[in-house]
């Protein structure tokens, strides 16, 4: 029973917060500044963008052949990545969160710092320049990338030069007077992994509402990536567990059969007499029958007095 307490408590715990989350207070505690993309700096760093958009998508796609093999990608999974690869809130733009925009002399360059780092101005810049390069071109290069399988530079020219014009032009130099960003702070274990799941759960019902609170406030709930002490007494749990649940399920089973053999027994019984009071009433209506018909005939006595 310990055991299967434990079960509902674990079910129970990620419900809990889904409707702590809805609160006035989660609302409160855990709203921050909004970050912004700084739409000043695109003109800059468009065609880098593009570049890294047709690189990404190339290789999404080639992970996703090697994944389904021997099957094909279909134009429809194309078309989700290409849609997708703009989206922070998605998996596949998740090669925003490795840049860094670095200011080089009159220029700014996209620097993949090979890690994940925490998303502010720069994370949400580059999100929107991928936003205005692919515009409403994801199905375009869905259907290029599906029809003729072209190589990397090949998408890159069709992508950045015939369809979004994003490197037709040289970008303009960066004014002297430009504020830099601010610096790359790559994200801890806890932090990815807490990013992952609430990405895992997008399009769940009632999971948006986890967003309510700060990445900072679920990673500092308790037992959240718990210690060695937690894990062992869960794989206690986990051993008992299997026992446990076969006696609770044999007490249910037996229980069943009780309630079983007594409504068998109920109907039994009420069959018996049911047949039992028809065959007194049948015997009633007979003698009742016979009565009234022997009542209804003349007797000797009568007729000869007739």
């Amino acid at each position: 029973m310990k055991a299967m307490a434990g079960v509902l408590l674990a079910r129970s715990v990620p419900l809990l917060i889904l409707l702590l989350s809805c609160s006035p207070l989660a609302l409160a505690s855990s709203k921050k500044p909004a970050v912004v993309a700084r739409r000043e700096d695109i003109p800059f760093i468009k065609c880098q963008v593009c570049e890294k958009i047709a690189r990404e998508i190339h290789s999404l796609v080639r992970k996703k052949e090697a994944l389904v093999s021997p099957k094909k990608v279909s134009e429809f999974q194309i078309i989700e990545i290409a849609e997708n690869v703009c989206n922070l809130k998605k998996e596949e733009a998740d090669w925003i969160l490795r840049i860094d925009i670095v200011e080089k002399g009159d220029k700014l360059e996209l620097v993949d710092q090979g890690t994940e780092g925490q998303c502010n101005s720069e994370c949400k810049t580059i999100e929107r320049a991928c936003q205005e390069v692919m515009g409403y071109s994801d199905t375009d290069v869905a259907e290029f990338l599906f029809k003729s399988k072209p190589s990397v530079d090949v998408l890159i020219d069709f992508l950045c030069n015939d369809l979004s014009k994003a490197c037709v032009a040289k970008p303009p130099p960066v004014p002297k007077d430009r504020l830099p960003g601010e610096p790359f702070v790559a994200k801890s274990s806890k932090e990815a992994e807490m990013e992952k799941i609430l990405k895992s759960m997008e399009g769940m019902p009632g999971a948006p509402n986890m967003k309510m609170y700060s990445r900072e406030d679920l990673m500092n709930m308790n037992n959240f990536g718990g210690g060695e002490d937690d894990d062992e007494d869960d794989d206690d749990e986990e051993d008992k567990f299997p026992a446990n649940l076969g006696k609770v399920l044999r007490k249910k089973d037996g229980h069943k059969k009780d309630i079983k053999q007594r409504i068998l027994q109920g109907i039994s019984e009420t069959k018996a007499a049911i047949k039992k009071h028809t065959h007194q009433l049948s015997g009633k209506l007979k003698n009742w029958l016979w009565g009234k018909k022997t009542g209804q005939r003349p007797s000797k006595a009568g007729k000869a007095e007739l």
